[in-house]
């Protein structure tokens, strides 16, 4: 009887934690992460959704995506990207 309930217990958890390893959708985990970062009072930050292997700058403050992508936070303003070149214009 015992080793028969161990068994439910011990394949139970191991449901669990195959649920916790589908993952949650990255825009889900990146609002949540907004929220906390928001409630500390920082205005100015990015988080970016970047895929586990990829580097990036700044600082891995989760995952996402069944733990196939990073979220990486870097404090400050967004760094401007650079203007397209412009097209010579025709006369």
């Amino acid at each position: 009887m015992m080793k028969r309930l161990a068994a439910v217990l011990l394949l139970g958890m191991f449901s669990l934690s195959g649920l916790a390893f589908a993952g949650v959708p990255c825009e889900e985990v990146k609002a949540d992460i907004a929220k906390k970062i928001e409630a500390n009072g920082v205005k100015a930050y990015t988080l970016e959704v970047v895929a586990k292997d990829k580097e990036a700058e700044g600082k891995v403050v989760g995952t996402c995506g069944g733990g196939a992508s990073k979220i990486v936070y870097t404090r400050g303003a967004a760094k401007a990207e650079k203007p397209a070149a412009k097209a010579p214009e025709k006369k």
